[in-house]
């Protein structure tokens, strides 16, 4: 899986966290995507009084980075599942 489209128009940290909750809601399992959408939520408290603009790219980036390789992960995981 490739990231969500507009993952480039990401710039500001209310935009990363509908785009992650967004990626959220492509896992599989509503069990999963509580799990994911709670470390998001967590993600933000944690940072909620980050104010360097250097700081605040670096975490966007690394989040996208992240979300990507979880959908991936899971898209590995959905197509070894697949009968031949």
């Amino acid at each position: 899986m490739s990231p969500l489209p507009g993952a480039e128009m990401v710039r500001t940290p209310v935009h990363l966290y509908r785009y992650l909750l967004r990626c959220c809601r492509r896992l599989p399992s509503p069990i999963v995507q509580q799990h994911y959408r709670h470390a998001v939520r967590q993600g933000f408290n944690s940072h909620v009084d980050e104010d360097d603009p250097e700081r605040i790219r670096q975490i966007i980036k690394r989040a996208i980075e992240d979300a990507d390789w979880v959908l991936n992960k899971v898209g590995t995981l959905g197509a070894a599942r697949l009968p031949d």
